[in-house]
């Protein structure tokens, strides 16, 4: 009897040990751009930072799950996640129609509106259209301010001009070869507070353009989306997330 409840004993902690050894295991790899400013950024060390990459490790911890955070250029970044090439996106992507066609997103982990900035010496001195006919403007192709520069601007006359990210069009319009940029709000705050300081001023908010920022995942990964939504519940809750937020803002930005 004694030998056959040991060596039961001895397959049960055998099948605990692969069964704790199995969820220690799981893995995710997660997306950002690692060239947008507070939220995601390469530091002088070669490593990813900001924002984004806090909340996605914060993300991880609360689903007790080993995450590894890659970078990923913008315009690649949704073909890649449906080839497989990783989880999830937490790369400050604006939560839209056009791309709820292809990707889910979490809930939102926080709000923000489009903004202008201009040279300091302009005679452009709102983002409405009639005061844009002709002009050029820059913005990153692939999201929401290109989007929206496409659709409003030019139409209205514009010379909405793309770039791959926005750090190039930021260095056009120091240089003068831009009338204009369009951003999110809180990068171009960012840059205006450093880089863009001595040369370029905000319009403010663009009218009409709030939305939401979430976490993108693959359309049949609905499991995964329900937990990483029950995780950013969690860290609102317990003040993680607002502890995460001090780091970069003075202001609550979800």
């Amino acid at each position: 009897m004694k030998s056959i409840v040991g060596v039961n004993s001895i397959l049960s902690l055998a099948t605990f040990v692969c069964l704790v050894g199995t969820v220690q295991a799981e893995s995710l790899r997660i997306a950002t751009e690692g060239a947008y400013p507070p939220f995601n950024y390469v530091d002088s060390d070669n490593q990813l930072r900001g924002f984004d990459v806090d909340i996605a490790n914060a993300v991880c911890e609360k689903m007790h799950v080993h995450c590894t955070v890659i970078a990923q250029d913008w315009e690649g970044i949704i073909p890649a996640l449906l080839a497989k090439k990783y989880d999830a996106i937490v790369a400050s992507m604006s939560v839209t129609e056009e791309r709820q066609k292809k990707v889910s997103f979490t809930d939102r982990y926080y709000r923000t509106s489009l903004v202008m900035a201009v040279p300091k010496d302009s005679d452009i001195h709102d983002s409405g259209i009639k005061s844009l006919a002709g002009k050029k403007i820059g913005v990153q192709a692939s999201t929401a301010a290109g989007i929206y520069a496409q659709d409003v601007y030019g139409p209205a006359g514009a010379d909405v001009k793309l770039y791959p990210n926005q750090d190039e069009a930021n260095s056009d319009l120091i240089n003068g070869r831009l009338d204009a940029i369009v951003n999110d709000k809180f990068p171009m705050i960012d840059w205006l507070n450093k880089s863009g300081a001595s040369c370029c001023t905000s319009l403010g908010d663009i009218s009409n353009t709030s939305g939401d920022i979430g976490i993108a995942v693959r359309k049949e990964d609905n499991s995964l989306r329900q937990r990483m939504n029950t995780a950013l519940a969690d860290l609102v809750a317990d003040g993680t997330y607002k502890k995460i937020q001090s780091r970069y803002f003075s202001i609550d930005i979800n």
